[in-house]
C-alpha cells in the first residue's frame, strides 16, 4: 500500500469521534467549501468526514495514480484498455468536431458519418416517410442486454417530457415472460424492433431477437424489413435479413456500458429527436470539457469519485446508494450499478499483481420518496453506515404540480440533514416523557429512537432534467468510475468476469435438454434432473 493510502488511513484513524456536524460547527464556510460547480450542477460533498487534511490527502493520492496523465491518454486516443489493447473513447461519440487519432487513423469522419444515417433514419420514422408495413411506425422494441439495454431503457425514461416520436419498449431478459409482455398487445404493423449486439451473437439478445421476428412474420410479409441492427457485424445482419441501410456500426473502442451516446442510443433518438439527441450530446461534451480541463481541486467528476474513495476504500463502507429524488431517473441507479461493479469490480491491478486495497463499492438505490418506506430504516438506523448519494432538480416539469415538487425536495433534503445530525437518546427521552412515559418504559421506548446520525451523503442538484443536463449527468458518472479506477490501478474497460458463468451456461443447457454433459458438480447435476423431471 502506498504512503498515500497509509496517510489516509492515519488520518481517518486520527478523526476519532469527530462528526460530521461538529464540522460544519466548527467552520462557518463549510456548505460553500466542500461544494463543487459545473455548468449548473452543484455537487455538495459537505456532509461527509471529509476535512482540510482529508482532501488534500485525496487530491495528493490523485495526482500521485497520474490521474490527470491519464485522462489525457483516453481523451487522445491511447490503448488504455490494456488487457484487449484497445482504446476508450466512447468520449468522440458525443464530440463531433475535431478529430481523434486511433492507430494513424482519424475516427471523427466514419462517427460523424454513422451519426449523420441515424438522425436521417430517425427522421424518416418520425415523420412517416419509414412507413413499415402498416402506413407508420408507432411502437418500437429495443432487444439488448447490459449496456444495450441499461442506457438507452434509463434514458428514454429519464427525457419522458421530451417524447413526440414512437412510443418505446425494452427487452433484455432471455426469460420469454419479458418478450411475451413486452410484444403483447403490439401491432407487428406498426412495430419496429431494434435489435443491439456488437457481434451479433449475444445469445439473450438473439434469442429474443427470434422470437420477435418470428411474431412478426405471424402478421408480416416481410419482417425484416421492420429490424434495424446495432452491430459491426455485418455479415451476421445480413444474414438475419436486415437490409445494411438500417446497420448502425460501432468500434471496439466502445464499451457496451459507455455506448448510449452512439448507435444504441437510437430509441432515445426516436422517442425524442435528433434535436433533442444532440443536446444529450452536447451536455456529455461539455462534461467532457470540464473534466479535460478543470483543476483536480475543481473538477466534479474528480471530486465526486474522491468522496467515493473516501468512503468506501478509507471509510470501509461497503455500499453505496444512488437515491435520484426524480421518478424518471427510475432506472439510473442500475444503470450505474453496472457501470461502478462491472468496470471497477476487480481483483488485479493492470499488472495482474492482487489489489493491495478493495476494489469498487456495491451500488444500490431506488427513487425517493419511494425508498423512504422501504430501505432507509436500515440506512438511519442499522449497524453498518450507508453512504448516500441524492440527486434532485430545483424545478419539474410540471408546474400545475409544482406542490408535489416542494413536497419532494423537502423530503430529499430532510433526509440528508437527518442522517447526518440524528436524534441523541437525550432527545429521544424528551420525546416519550412528553408522550407521558415514565421509568424503564420511557428508557426503553427512547432508545428504539435513538438516531446514530453523523452518516454521510452527498447531494448533486440541478434546475431542470433536460437532455443536455441529463448528457452532463451520465458523462459525470463515467468520470468517477474512471477516475476511482485509476487511483485503484485497475482497468475499468475490460469485464471479464461476465465470461465465466456465460461459458458454463452453454455447457450447463444439454442437461437440461436430458443430455449427458460431463463436468459439473453434484449440485448441478441434481438441480438440472429436478427441472427434467418437473417438465414430465
Amino acid at each position: 500500500m502506498s504512503d498515500s493510502w497509509n496517510l489516509l488511513k492515519s488520518h481517518r484513524q486520527s478523526q476519532g469521534d469527530t462528526r460530521i456536524d461538529g464540522l460544519f460547527a466548527a467552520d462557518a464556510s463549510r456548505a460553500t467549501d466542500y461544494c463543487t460547480n459545473a455548468d449548473g450542477l452543484v455537487f455538495d460533498w459537505s456532509k461527509t468526514s471529509i476535512d482540510a487534511k482529508a482532501r488534500d490527502l485525496l487530491l495528493d493520492l490523485a495526482r500521485n495514480a497520474k490521474v490527470e496523465d491519464r485522462r489525457e491518454a483516453m481523451f487522445t486516443g491511447e490503448k488504455i484498455n490494456e488487457t484487449e489493447g484497445r482504446a476508450v473513447l466512447h468520449t468522440a461519440l458525443r464530440n463531433l468536431s475535431g478529430s481523434v487519432t486511433v492507430d494513424g487513423q482519424d475516427v471523427m469522419p466514419a462517427v460523424r458519418d454513422t451519426y449523420a444515417r441515424m438522425a436521417a433514419f430517425s427522421r424518416d420514422v418520425r415523420s412517416g416517410a419509414f412507413t413499415g408495413q402498416g402506413g407508420k411506425i408507432t411502437d418500437i422494441v429495443n432487444i439488448g442486454i447490459g449496456g444495450s439495454d441499461l442506457g438507452p431503457y434509463m434514458a428514454v425514461l429519464a427525457l419522458a417530457p421530451y417524447h413526440d416520436g414512437p412510443r418505446a419498449h425494452f427487452v433484455s431478459n432471455v426469460d420469454g415472460a419479458d418478450i411475451a409482455d413486452t410484444l403483447k398487445g403490439l401491432d407487428p404493423t406498426t412495430t419496429l424492433v431494434i435489435v443491439a449486439s456488437k457481434t451479433f451473437t449475444t445469445i439473450e439478445t438473439m434469442t429474443n431477437a427470434k422470437t420477435a421476428r418470428d411474431w412478426m412474420a405471424a402478421k408480416v410479409t416481410e419482417p425484416a424489413a421492420q429490424f434495424v441492427a446495432l452491430s459491426s457485424a455485418v455479415d451476421k445482419t445480413g444474414d438475419f435479413g436486415i437490409d445494411q441501410s438500417r446497420v448502425f456500426g460501432f468500434e471496439d473502442w466502445v464499451g457496451g456500458r459507455y455506448s448510449v451516446w452512439g448507435p444504441i442510443g437510437l430509441s432515445l433518438m426516436l422517442a425524442i429527436g435528433d434535436e433533442g439527441f444532440d443536446q444529450f450530446l452536447a451536455g456529455g461534451a461539455a462534461m467532457d470539457a470540464h473534466f479535460r480541463n478543470a483543476p483536480l481541486a475543481e473538477n466534479l467528476p474528480v471530486m465526486l469519485a474522491l468522496v467515493g474513495i473516501w468512503n468506501h476504500q478509507v471509510c470501509g463502507y461497503p455500499t453505496r446508494a444512488v437515491l435520484p429524488y426524480d421518478n424518471r431517473l427510475l432506472r439510473l441507479p442500475a444503470y450505474l450499478q453496472q457501470l461502478e461493479m462491472e468496470s471497477n469490480g476487480k481483483r488485479v491491478a493492470m499488472d495482474g499483481s492482487d489489489l493491495a486495497v478493495v476494489s469498487g463499492p456495491v451500488v444500490w438505490g431506488e427513487p425517493g420518496t419511494n425508498g423512504q418506506h422501504a430501505f432507509y430504516q436500515l440506512i438511519h438506523q442499522g449497524t453498518t453506515p450507508v453512504p448516500c448519494e441524492f440527486i434532485l432538480a430545483a424545478n419539474g416539469h410540471e408546474p400545475e404540480l409544482a406542490h408535489h415538487h416542494i413536497l419532494l425536495a423537502a423530503n430529499c433534503l430532510a433526509q440528508s440533514e437527518a442522517l447526518m445530525r440524528g436524534r441523541t437518546l437525550d432527545e429521544a427521552r424528551a420525546l416519550m416523557e412528553a408522550k407521558g412515559l415514565t421509568g424503564d418504559e420511557l428508557e426503553r421506548q427512547a432508545r428504539h429512537r435513538v438516531f446514530p446520525g453523523n452518516r454521510p451523503s452527498t447531494t448533486l442538484l440541478f434546475d431542470k432534467l433536460t437532455p443536455y443536463v441529463f448528457g452532463q449527468i451520465v458523462a459525470l458518472y463515467e468520470h468517477r468510475v474512471f477516475v476511482e479506477g485509476v487511483i485503484l490501478g485497475i482497468n475499468s474497460f475490460d469485464q471479464w468476469g461476465v465470461e465465466l458463468g456465460k461459458e458454463l451456461a452453454l455447457k450447463v443447457a444439454p442437461l437440461l435438454e436430458g443430455q449427458d454433459a460431463p463436468g459439473h458438480d453434484a449440485s448441478t447435476l441434481h438441480l438440472a434432473s429436478l427441472i427434467v423431471a418437473g417438465r414430465g
